[in-house]
């Protein structure tokens, strides 16, 4: 693992390039937002944001998204893996979220790992991305990436994020959409475009798959 004064040097390359990244799901609210992070889960964004360009306009609640019911509400997002089970984890955290927080979505991460189809990276994402915490979510590219730019010695996502939460504060807002991002555009898993990478000076392996 690199020393902290050289992870931020590689973070401060995507500083310079974007200081405010954003996530690219679309969402109104917290629960929207926390809906189309739990249907992104082995989904591309772009095919959440699609489902859930409709389904948001009629259920932006967990009241409403129960008045819809699960049946309706599979018909939404059918285009997205696994939908069956999301759907059912869907209906059952927003009745957690009428019945024991009056419908609102709580800023405790142990109260939202403990809903229905929310683990720990969904839980950071929420918390990170609606409530401006310094969390660290670590999915598929913030752990491979971890490892290609050796931001880490951990092989499972507690222990990486374990070694990144060492980080200062103003690191770890972003950090999540800065992997993410590079890795979906630039350091791709199967074709790496290292001819494009702004960090390539750090990389023990950009000629070769990692």
């Amino acid at each position: 693992m690199r020393s902290i004064k050289e992870i931020c040097q590689i973070l401060d390359i995507f500083k310079s390039q974007d200081a405010s990244p954003k996530s690219e799901l679309i969402y109104h609210n917290a629960y929207t937002l926390l809906i189309a992070i739990v249907l992104s889960a082995q989904s591309t964004d772009k095919g959440v944001n699609k489902a859930t360009e409709n389904l948001f306009k009629i259920a932006d609640t967990p009241q409403k998204m129960l008045n819809l019911g699960i049946d309706k509400l599979k018909e939404h997002i059918k285009t997205i893996g696994l939908y069956n089970n999301k759907a059912k984890n869907i209906i059952e955290l927003s009745q957690r979220l009428v019945k024991e927080y009056k419908g609102e979505v709580p800023q405790d991460r142990e109260i939202l790992e403990s809903l229905p189809g929310v683990g720990r990276k969904t839980a950071n994402v929420l918390l990170n991305v609606w409530w401006n915490q310094p969390t660290v979510a670590v999915d598929t590219h913030v752990l491979r990436l971890s490892k290609r730019l050796d931001l880490s010695d951990g092989s499972t996502p507690l222990s990486v994020e374990t070694d990144l939460n060492k980080l200062p504060d103003e690191y770890k807002l972003h950090l999540n959409h800065w992997l993410v991002l590079f890795g979906r555009y630039i350091c791709k898993a199967q074709k790496p475009n290292c001819s494009q990478c702004p960090v390539a000076k750090f990389c023990y392996s950009s000629d070769k798959k990692i």
